[in-house]
């Protein structure tokens, strides 16, 4: 059956129901997690492919994973066919290999593939930031990392299920490589289960429509993603931009210079990062499949969000990155924070690309960091725990709105860990949680305010990792609008000393020492002559006020 003989209501049916099945994985995962970075902040995403591993359903989970989900899932099990290797019926696999799964080490990804009567129908796959997967520091994701291997354990796709059983030899390994073995262990279960969840959601689906009208269905839901991504293109203008944007290096510097040509012809759009920066000996290098995560998520943000997220979707844009150059790099460089830092610059640029393309679509800057925080060692009792968390920015004022306080931003959409769950379960205390005063930026619309949070240690001895940008460059306003205020981390000693810190270091730390972060604030938009008096009200009751 083709895509043209399938019932319209039914095939809407069909792929409403996977997306709300991928929805769904995520919901098993977060349940069934052991580490609060997945249960409590949900830093996972899951999705369903097609027997030809084409995306046909992914939740709204993280937008890094966008591209790198469908594109990794692809490499590696080319990477298994060029070895004479199939899943077969009752495996999974676990990859966490970056040039092959598209993301980071701290990404494992599980992959099962769908059979129905011996049939390829589909793949169920997921991919979870792991708190700790070995490396140099707690956490595994350090500043200092030169390459790969620095970063943590690398797996190559691995049987993680076999017969419809856990491979625990398999779980061995990752427990082995991590200084949280419990909770690598518990985690790759809840993976296992997120997948097992989508596949019996299209297996019910087989079973009430039948094989050949779930792939008809499947056929048209790629073709009315093209079909609404091509009509969605057109409405904005055709022209070349060429747009920059500058990342941080290892002294602060802002002198890596990230470049897109952005060209829209008719339906469809091009990018070209020719003129980007050669990669570097740092992890602020960015595998491809995150260069194309963060292009996907520019577009669909000034088109229509609406637009489903399958490969159909996809099809009218182009993205072409050199190889060996910071969005495209060569084993075995550091991608630690490629992933979480590099993937926010990307998305500035692309949408700054559009902003000069369709005037008016795009907000301000928001505070462009994830702003990561790793943690960990032995408590007072000898034992090892990391921790590992995104801390929110100043979102950029949009056209007609301002921009919202304290929220993660583009490439991240996951939650605070509750200062429950970590005092509970670490030897810490958070001793200030709180939106950064002056940090939003002025304008008709203000930016959001970013956000101060401090970790104290509270017994034993650790390592504090920081990842951090926009400490040297402020978020941009837009029409006129101010820029918002750099973040800035610090150190306070138990003798109540201070000192600054780097936005990309790792510091000893001992109990009573503490960490202060502080992020970035979004840029305003409009001329701030024009704010409305009542809004400056508001700002001044809550206490709200702009970077200078």
């Amino acid at each position: 059956m083709n895509a043209a003989a399938v019932d319209p209501i039914t095939a809407e049916l069909v792929a409403s129901a996977l997306i709300y099945a991928s929805e769904e994985m995520g919901i098993a995962v977060r349940d069934a997690a052991y580490s609060p970075n997945i249960k409590e902040r949900l830093d996972h995403s899951c999705a369903l492919f097609d027997a030809r591993a084409r995306l046909v359903a992914q939740a709204e989970h993280i937008p890094v994973h966008l591209g790198s989900l469908p594109w990794g899932l692809r490499r590696s099990l080319a990477w298994m066919a060029e070895r004479g290797r199939t899943l077969a019926p009752g495996e999974m696999i676990v990859v966490n290999d970056p040039y092959l799964s598209g993301t980071h080490l701290n990404d494992v990804t599980v992959i099962r593939a769908i059979y129905h009567d011996g049939r390829l129908a589909g793949y169920a796959a997921n991919k979870a930031h792991q708190t700790d997967v070995g490396g140099a520091v707690p956490g595994s994701m350090p500043p200092d990392a030169r390459d790969l291997f620095a970063e943590g354990a690398v797996i190559t796709p691995t049987l993680l299920m076999r017969g419809d059983r856990v491979a625990d030899e398999t779980v061995d390994l990752l427990m082995a490589n991590s200084r949280t073995p419990e909770a690598r262990a518990g985690d790759l279960r809840a993976q296992i289960a997120g997948n097992v969840v989508g596949e019996r959601r299209f297996f019910e689906l087989i079973d009430r429509y039948g094989i050949g009208v779930v792939d008809a269905a499947l056929e048209k839901a790629l073709d009315d993603g093209e079909r609404r991504t091509r009509a969605a293109l057109r409405a904005l203008p055709d022209g070349v931009v060429v747009h920059e944007d500058v990342m941080e290096d290892e002294r602060g510097e802002p002198s890596i210079v990230l470049r897109v040509r952005l060209e829209k012809q008719g339906d469809a759009i091009a990018l070209d990062y020719d003129g980007t920066a050669p990669q570097r000996a740092m992890p602020l290098n960015s595998v491809y499949g995150v260069t194309l995560s963060g292009a996907y998520y520019a577009l669909r943000a000034v088109t229509d969000p609406r637009i489903p997220m399958n490969d159909g979707s996809f099809r009218p844009i182009t993205v072409r990155v050199p190889e060996g150059t910071l969005l495209n790099p060569r084993r075995p460089a550091p991608v630690s924070a490629g992933n979480v830092e590099t993937s926010m610059r990307n998305a500035d640029l692309v949408l700054g690309a559009l902003a000069r393309l369709a005037p008016g679509r795009v907000p301000a800057q928001s505070g462009g960091s994830m702003n990561n925080v790793m943690i960990g060692g032995l408590d007072g009792g000898g034992r090892s725990w990391a921790f590992y968390e995104t801390n929110g920015c100043g979102m950029g004022a949009r056209p007609d709105a301002d921009g919202i306080d304290g929220i993660h931003v583009h490439m991240t959409n996951t939650l605070n860990t509750p200062i429950e769950a970590i005092e509970r379960t670490m030897p810490m205390l958070i001793t200030a949680y709180e939106f950064a005063e002056t940090s939003a930026g002025d304008g008709e619309f203000r930016g959001g305010s970013g956000l101060v949070r401090a970790f104290a240690l509270r017994d034993g001895s650790a390592t504090a990792s920081l990842l951090a940008e926009r400490h040297a460059v402020r978020p941009h306003g837009a029409q006129g609008g101010g820029d918002g205020a750099t973040g800035a981390h610090v150190l306070v000693g138990r003798d109540g000393s201070t000192r600054d810190l780097p936005a990309k270091t790792s510091v000893a730390m001992q109990p009573g020492d503490a960490i202060i972060v502080r992020t970035a604030g979004g840029g305003g938009y409009g001329d701030p002559q024009r704010r409305d008096p009542e809004a400056r009200a508001r700002d001044a009751a809550d206490r709200i006020a702009c970077a200078e």
